[in-house]
This record gives structure tokens, sequence and C-alpha cells, in this order.
């Protein structure tokens, strides 16, 4: 209506008037038609790229950016894409992650329960009392095998699913080390084991001493059965102005070199088919340690044996 009304009055003013207003409107009809056909294309476009993410496609379309109002939302439709995109790849991998490691806890579990099945049987059939009480203590060993691994799966399920709210608390490394040290006491007097402390007195850090204890424990767990008996188990603390340190250094014969980048992995427990444990305890330290702001690496000691170093950061 404007467009005709425009085009009557420049006919009214003269006949070169009008025709300009016609050709102006025409020109102007295109330029619109074509402006819009683009932006519809545009959108097009952009619906089909949030289709494409809703259904999962491995192919994300992303154009070149545009001067614009459509592609400032262009811009944010693909942050959002590619967030959900992100957020798609890390629930795969969680749900493979779950998956993995429900099997490793059903493989875990089935040999002990096996072989506690197989006791049961010899006790059925076997009177000697002195082979039953054998066999009972054998199967104790097992039920409690099987209580330390579901314990420690629910620590470190608790801790994967960040329900674990860590004290913050001065924790003095002399109590801590003493503290972790004191359920092996008695194993290392039967084994011969001696350990030695070099720890100044004063010296803190901060942290959950529960947790930590915990975390502790499962590096000299770990350090008395490398050395076996007679052996010799060095718990060294040491500070600088960046952080303290504690290495816990036994005369063992260290780690193979292919187990190095796999020794806090859930379930590893390294090439030596003969190798006793479930894998946990070092994945379960790590965790604990890493989550209260600190560091765990080990390593072969140049004088030889296996060498963790514990940093906490001022």
């Amino acid at each position: 209506a404007i467009v005709c009304m425009a085009a009557a009055i420049g006919f009214k003013i003269s006949l070169m008037a009008g025709v300009l207003e016609v050709l102006s409107s025409a020109l102007l009809g295109v330029v619109f038609y074509a402006f819009t056909k683009a932006r519809y294309k545009k959108i097009a476009q952009l619906s089909e790229q949030i289709d494409m993410v809703l259904h999962n496609s491995e192919h994300l379309y992303i154009s070149e950016a545009e001067e614009g109002e459509l592609s400032i939302l262009q811009s944010e439709i693909v942050k959002m894409t590619l967030r959900i995109r992100e957020q798609n790849d890390e629930l795969r991998r969680e749900k493979k992650h779950l998956a993995d490691s429900l099997a490793d806890i059903s493989h875990q579990l089935r040999t002990p329960l096996t072989s506690v099945n197989i006791i049961l049987s010899l006790l059925e059939n076997n009177t000697e009392k002195k082979e039953q009480k054998a066999l009972i203590r054998e199967a104790a060993g097992l039920f409690e095998q099987m209580d330390f691994l579901l314990a420690s799966l629910l620590k470190l399920s608790r801790l994967d699913a960040g329900i674990v709210v860590f004290k913050k608390e001065r924790i003095n490394v002399g109590k801590l080390v003493s503290d972790s040290l004191r359920p092996f006491l008695i194993s290392m007097e039967l084994h011969n084991i001696q350990i030695q402390t070099d720890i100044p007195e004063k010296i803190e850090i901060s942290g959950d001493f529960r947790w930590l204890s915990e975390a502790f424990q499962n590096i000299v767990k770990n350090s008395i059965e490398s050395v076996g008996d007679n052996g010799e188990i060095k718990i060294i603390c040491t500070e600088n102005p960046l952080f303290t340190e504690v290495t816990i250094h036994d005369d063992g014969p260290g780690f193979e070199k292919e187990d190095l980048p796999h020794l806090f992995e859930r379930f590893y427990r390294g090439k030596d088919a003969d190798a006793t444990g479930y894998g946990i305890g070092l994945a379960l330290c790590r965790n604990i340690i890493m989550r209260q702001g600190g560091t765990i690496f080990a390593q072969n000691n140049l004088q030889g044996g296996a060498e963790f170093s514990v940093r906490f950061l001022k």
C-alpha cells in the first residue's frame, strides 16, 4: 500500500518521477527478497546444526562468521553446541569407565568367592579338626580381603562423586607419619623390617588428618610388601618456601620400567603375574592427596628401591 501510494504521488508530480518510484520500489523489493532469503537460509543452517547436535551427529557444521545480529546468535549457538558435545563426550567416557569398573570389580570379587566355595566344599567333606581350622583361617583371610576391597571401592566412589568434604586443619607431619605406621608395627616386627624417619618436629601441612593418614597407610603398605623380610624403609620430610615434601624410600627391588606410568591406575597390578593385592590402594592414595591440593609421584631411587614423593604447597 505504501509503495502504491508513493508511485501514485510520483506520477502526479511527473511521469519520470512515477517511473523512478516504481523502479526504486521494485529494486528495494528485490534487495529485500534476497536479504530475507539469505537470512532464512542462514537460520535453516543454524536449525540443521542444532538438530545434528541433538541427534549426536559426529559432524558439526560451523560456517564462517559474518557481521550482524544473526552472526552473534550463530556464535552463541556454536558455543552451546560445542558445550553440549563436550558434555556428551564426557558422559560417554564416564559410561565406559563405569562399565570397565564394574567388570573389574566383578573379576576381583570372583576369585576370592570361588576360593571360599572350594574351602566350604572341603570343610563339608573333611572331618579332621586340625585341617578344618586351617581351612577356616584361610576362608577368614579371604573374607578380610573382600572386606578391604569393598571398603576401598566405597571410599573411591565417594571421592569420585564429590560427596567427601575434607577438613582444612594444620597437621603435624611427624604425628601423621606415626599414625600411618601404627597399624603395621606388629607386622614389621615379625618380618624384621626397619623404619628410619627423619622428620623435623614443627613441620606442618594443611589437610584432613584422617584421609591423609589413609593415603600414607597405602604407601607404607606398598613399601612393606615390596621389601619383604629384613627390609628397610626410610621416611624423610623436607620443606622449602614453595612446598613440603615427604619421601618414602624402601630397599626393595623397585618398580619395573613398564609399570611406572600405570602405578596409580585403578586395578593395575603390574606386569608380574604373581603380583598380590587388588591394584586399588595407590589409586585411592593418589585421589585423596590430589583432592587436597597435593601431588604424588613414584620413581626408582638412584641407590636402588622404590621411592614415593608426596608434596603439599605452602
